[in-house]
């Protein structure tokens, strides 16, 4: 099969392309298959750092790991990081390489960027037997098109089937799967094979009469229904478009019998990054995680975390505004346990020297750290090793702000003072011994008799999950049809013409 491929679209952005494609990596890989996930361009604040030094979206770094291989840059050549509505950092095979706005990226630079991403995807081809891509948003975003390097674009120049993914559960799938299918141009119509329904609640016999209309209609089959999956732990790809108002993320386990619950409070800064860092506490029995937006949610709360930003200054702002700022200080006077991870360390601090994120110049921290932080123009992109709390902790580093730390107690790249911790790594709650000293300390200063669960190994809990994905493939999907598109490749397929078209 060497060299077989699929380009898993969708018909709207949280259509569950990320999921099926992790679902059929995990599935392929099972039966033996060495497989690669891909995605040509990702626009994502939820990034992940390869071993060699790269950036690369996390839902990449989630699929190489449903695919049991190590992630690289090749797997996500074009990273887009938003740092506001109209402008992104383009990451460029796992490196920054400068900040465009939406219109010069989609006026010249994409099209510069499309050589390099197919040659990525035909070295994966080259190395595997089969590759997995993701597309993004929709494939037929029309006013796009011409500078498409991660939809029909991509797939009418490596010659990919394409199977496209709907949500049912958001209503109008037959619409969408129409109307898509219509949108696109004769020769990526050819490309199109069939269609995935995703999130399906109900009696699947209800379903079937519309899935043989829309064969009718269309001349495409649809490939499986996928049913709706509670309480999946899988990376989430972008967090500007996710509503966190109110969002809980809550363990499935109870807490042992007579210890409390763990109320953990993540302030939902602006244009917040690498929000999963906290998915590591909601695997912990009796941990329940909040995103919250007022300073009267953190009452309640044993734990306030400051998440990771791309925009630190902004994100100071904020707290201030939403009276955040005032309620942290009063937590931190209290001894009442506060942590900041990468920019939300950095707005912990003293003094902040921004010229390159915000150009803001000098801004003052919360001063709940004596930290002074200055940007610098490179990026910082590690996978440290290191101990605190008496246990050893793996993470990883993406950051252009340099912290000088001139006090409190060493804490991994950060430091501590009193019941306020900082640090820049990402993934830290994800080594389980750190994590359960950690939440043992955060319950004493909070005066819980909360008890970590000795055995919550989030590695496995991963694991698991991948495994569900896999499942709900084989399970729910025409996995035959599905590995005779993979070891075939595009179809021969008649354009689609719309009934009533000239």
């Amino acid at each position: 099969m060497r060299g077989g491929g699929l380009l898993v679209a969708g018909t709207t952005s949280d259509a569950g392309k990320s999921v099926v494609t992790a679902g059929i990596c995990r599935w392929l890989v099972r039966q033996g298959v060495k497989v690669a996930p891909f995605k040509g361009q990702n626009m994502s604040l939820n990034s992940f750092v390869t071993r060699e030094g790269a950036e690369i979206g996390r839902a990449q770094a989630m699929q190489a790991q449903a695919a049991r291989v190590e992630p690289t840059a090749l797997m996500n050549p074009v990273l887009l990081k938003p740092g506001s509505d109209r402008s992104s950092q383009v990451v460029l095979m796992g490196k920054p390489v400068g900040e465009l706005s939406a219109r010069g990226y989609h006026g010249g630079r994409q099209k510069e960027l499309f050589e390099p991403v197919l040659a990525c995807l035909e070295e994966l081809r080259g190395t595997y037997d089969a590759v997995i891509c993701e597309g993004a948003g929709s494939p037929a975003e029309i006013n796009l098109r011409r500078t498409d390097i991660v939809n029909m674009g991509i797939a009418r120049a490596a010659r990919l089937p394409v199977v496209v993914v709907g949500d049912i559960d958001r209503g109008g799938v037959f619409a969408q799967f129409f109307g898509t299918t219509a949108l696109l141009a004769p020769e990526d119509q050819e490309l199109v094979a069939g269609y995935l329904v995703n999130k399906f609640r109900g009696d699947v016999s209800l379903l079937e009469p519309g899935l043989d209309m829309l064969l009718g209609l269309t001349g495409r089959r649809t490939f499986g229904v996928l049913p709706y999956a509670h309480g999946l732990g899988i990376d989430e790809e972008d967090g500007l478009r996710v509503s966190l108002r109110g969002a809980v993320r809550e363990s499935v386990v109870a807490p042992p019998v007579g210890a409390d619950v763990l109320r953990v409070a993540v302030c939902a800064v602006p244009l917040m990054s690498n929000f999963t860092d906290v998915d590591a506490l909601a695997a912990e029995p009796g941990v329940v995680v909040r995103f919250v937006d007022r300073p009267e949610e953190l009452a309640d709360a044993d734990l306030v975390v400051v998440p990771g930003t791309r925009g630190t200054v902004k994100a100071l702002a904020w707290l201030r505004e939403r009276g955040l700022a005032g309620e942290l200080g009063r937590r931190a006077a209290e001894g009442r346990p506060v942590l900041g991870i990468c920019g939300g360390f950095q707005a912990l601090g003293e003094h902040i020297e921004d010229e390159v994120e915000s150009k803001a110049g000098a801004v003052t921290g919360l001063g709940l750290l004596p930290v002074r932080v200055r940007f610098a123009p490179e990026k910082t992109l590690a996978r440290p090793v290191g101990e605190a709390l008496g246990e050893r902790v793996e993470g990883y580093e993406i950051h252009h702000g340099v912290a000088d730390v001139r006090g409190g107690e060493p804490f991994l790249d950060g430091c501590r003072v009193g019941a306020v911790w900082g640090t820049h790594w990402h993934g830290s709650l994800e080594s389980d011994g750190f994590r359960r000293a950690f939440l043992r300390e955060v319950a004493a200063a909070a005066g819980r008799r909360f008890v970590p669960a000795p055995d919550t190994s989030f590695g496995a809990l991963r694991e698991e999950q991948l495994d569900r994905l896999g499942d709900l493939i084989e399970e729910h999907a025409d996995t035959d049809a599905l590995l005779r598109l993979i070891e075939q490749g595009a179809p021969a397929g008649l354009p689609f013409v719309p009934p009533g078209a000239p």
